[in-house]
């Protein structure tokens, strides 16, 4: 039995390093490596059940066809490459390289996805995205204030005397940081959770406040406000360090009570926090992803972050804002996951884009070419985009349309043919990460089963049979060598870091800042942090400090407002088709509270029925004190089948800065399915 040391590179905060064993060519155990200090313990629920999801009798490992009946053939990977290729070249030739979508998600990181971005270069072009469904409007906010996206290490926070969990549930969705938290608490740290729910890490907290959805930021505001004005500031750091204090403090006008009307957090414990956060430092405020999901999602983060900047906790042991770390991130050009901006910066052939958040919509109105064809890799967007109703309208409208996937996901299943994509222990590659400070090599341990191949291999077959003309340094030939030679290549230049180096083990990033932004320096405009940005205003059309705008929403109509929050068992939409995973936690449901369910006559299994104006969802109600009446909770991710689609209820709205998903916009209302039947 063969033992390696790997890493997980899913869309997750934690990018966890294990030990895998194999023997004939099947991962056989998953145990915790302790030589990366930030996930010492092991991987979480999904991490132990990579060895059911590879080899999973319903992964799909051949090519498949869909019939003119609609069901799917099993075809060879020759047959299934010859039908691309040309249909590739006659779409192309009737309406131009554009006339193809080429959508990549992010359901698994590391350099070699790059190898794609050449394949279709080498095609003349293609239509890509912009924008990002996650964290972006965080990530330009913290950019605009700081000048890079970077935290402490993620064990620093056993050094803070207070610690801020934000809108983020770290028990379900970053549990590799709960064990530094619960280091801290031992140690006589203060833990405060500030979340619409009680959400599983609430419960081992000092205090919870339970803001009304999507007025966080005026909550920071009004914190700001008695921080100033009982001058629980650091006035030598402001004074240093900081430009646009007195702007900032000339634009607050949010007190503590008009704050209890707007947020529904008592003025009392407003003030109990400012005290806290402005004399029992160090300070660490973790904020979540979720917070940022709506259309002021940007001001939100910024005012938030102010917080941090008044009472000097940034660049401090225990004093920092735990956002995202993009220190591990050393290959990359541009430390972001996507173009911002529609049609800027984009190399040539990639000149026209559609909006990730409209994805929909841009797909059926694209002209001069129309779009004809699509090919998707690494994300489910039937299920995962905003208005996914018309997102799968256009989708079935496109002539041609290409998934590689693992399993049938809800978008594989509408496609005319699925390639089979590889799993993380079939080839190798470099992970980052977006909350750890390490960079990881992940070896290949295993070989393909069936006709799986590597996206790289896909499109080196697809180059030549298409008789497209590659350079070999951007499309390797197929074989892990080949891959580990160009991993070689592509990482020299950028540091002293070799893959040799890597092979031994995970390492800190190059330059790695322990503690973020000790040295003071920040990669502004003015060299200082920025709570006044000219570049907000000028490149977002927000004003230059941070700032509070009120959601609308139609509550009469429309009375619940809908969270669609990550969970234990899933990375959005991937894990939870797996047995451990379904044996092991308890099944999502539509989760409400006590009052909205007795006024509705719904109890728990109840089937439901989710609707606004977009459409309607049937699925399984469960009752539960963690949600505060007015809100109802259904997970992101869950399959159609099983009762989910929620974003088919979620209108495409962008936040307010970074080209982000506005996903917690949103309002429905609620009955019993068999109501009117």
């Amino acid at each position: 039995m063969e033992e390696f040391i790997t890493v997980c590179p899913r869309n997750c905060y934690s990018t966890c390093s294990f030990t895998v064993q194999v023997e004939n060519n099947i991962i056989k155990h998953i145990y915790p490596y302790p030589g990366n200090l930030a996930t010492p313990n092991g991987p979480c629920i999904k991490g132990l059940s990579y060895i059911e999801r590879t080899h999973s009798p319903d992964r799909i490992i051949h090519p498949l066809r869909k019939t003119s009946t609609g069901k799917f053939k099993q075809i060879t990977a020759d047959e299934a490459l010859e039908r691309i290729a040309e249909k590739l070249l006659s779409l192309r030739e009737k309406f131009g390289p554009q006339s193809v979508l080429f959508y990549r998600g992010s359901g698994m990181s590391g350099l070699v996805n790059e190898i794609s971005n050449s394949f279709w270069k080498g095609f003349g072009g293609a239509t890509t995205t912009y924008g990002n469904l996650c964290w972006p409007a965080g990530l330009e906010a913290v950019r605009l204030t700081l000048g890079t996206v970077k935290h402490n290490v993620p064990w620093d926070i056993e050094n803070a005397k207070t610690i801020i969990i934000w809108g983020k549930n770290p028990a379900e969705t970053n549990i590799q940081e709960t064990a530094f938290i619960a280091r801290a608490r031992e140690k006589g740290s203060k833990v405060i959770v500030i979340d619409p729910r009680r959400t599983l890490t609430a419960d081992h907290a000092d205090l919870l406040l339970s803001p009304k959805p999507g007025t966080d930021g005026a909550l920071a505001l009004a914190i700001a406000s008695v921080l100033i004005r009982k001058n629980l500031i650091d006035s030598h750091f402001i004074n240093s360090f900081v430009k646009g204090f007195n702007d900032f403090c000339a634009s607050l006008t949010i007190s503590p009570e008009d704050c209890e009307k707007i947020s529904g957090i008592p003025a009392g414990n407003i003030y109990e926090l400012a005290d806290i956060i402005g004399l029992e430092g160090p300070v660490t405020i973790i904020p979540g992803y979720g917070l940022q999901r709506h259309i002021n999602g940007g001001q939100t983060i910024r005012a938030i972050l102010s917080l941090n900047i008044l009472t000097g906790n940034i660049g401090k042991p225990g004093a920092g804002f735990n956002y995202a770390n993009l220190q591990s991130y050393i290959f990359d050009t541009v430390k972001e996951p996507q173009s911002y901006y529609p049609d800027a910066g984009q190399d040539f052939p990639f000149r026209r884009t559609v909006s990730m958040t409209n994805l929909g919509r841009d797909i059926s109105i694209a002209k001069d070419p129309p779009l004809k064809g699509a090919w998707i890799e690494r994300g489910n967007p039937i299920l995962q985009s905003p208005d996914s109703g018309t997102v799968r309208k256009s989708f079935s409208d496109l002539e041609f349309v290409v998934v590689v996937e693992q399993f049938m996901t809800d978008t594989a299943a509408m496609a005319d043919i699925i390639l089979p994509a590889r799993d993380i222990f079939e080839q190798s590659d470099i992970i980052g990460s977006y909350w750890s400070p390490y960079v990881c090599y992940k070896p290949a341990v295993i070989t393909c089963p069936g006709e799986v191949m590597p996206e790289s291999e896909i499109y080196y077959r697809l180059a030549k049979k298409m008789g497209l003309n590659m350079d070999p340094g951007l499309l390797p030939e197929p074989g892990n060598d080949n891959i580990e030679k160009w991993l070689e290549t592509r990482i020299k230049g950028y540091s002293s870091l070799t893959l040799s180096d890597l092979k031994k083990g995970p390492v800190l990033a190059p330059g790695l800042q322990e503690i973020a932004y000790n040295d003071m320096k920040f990669e502004t405009p003015s060299g200082k942090i920025e709570l006044f940005s000219s570049e907000a205003h000028r490149k977002w059309g927000i004003s230059p400090v941070p700032g509070y705008s009120p959601l609308e929403s139609d509550n009469e109509k429309y009375p619940l407002c809908f969270l669609t929050p990550n969970i234990a068992g899933r990375i959005h939409s991937q894990f939870g088709n797996l047995d451990l995973i379904r044996t092991t936690l308890q099944e999502p449901a539509a989760e409400l509270s006590p009052s909205d369910a007795k006024s509705r006559g719904i109890f728990t299994g109840d089937q439901i029925r989710m609707f606004n104006d977009l459409g309607e969802i049937i699925t399984t109600a469960r009752i539960s004190h963690r949600v505060p009446a007015g809100i109802i909770v259904l997970p992101n991710g869950i399959w159609l089948n099983e009762g989910g689609g929620g974003n088919l209820l979620i209108a495409g709205r962008f936040t307010d800065i970074g080209m982000g998903a506005a996903f917690h916009d949103t309002q429905v209302q609620v009955e019993k399915a068999d109501k009117h039947g």
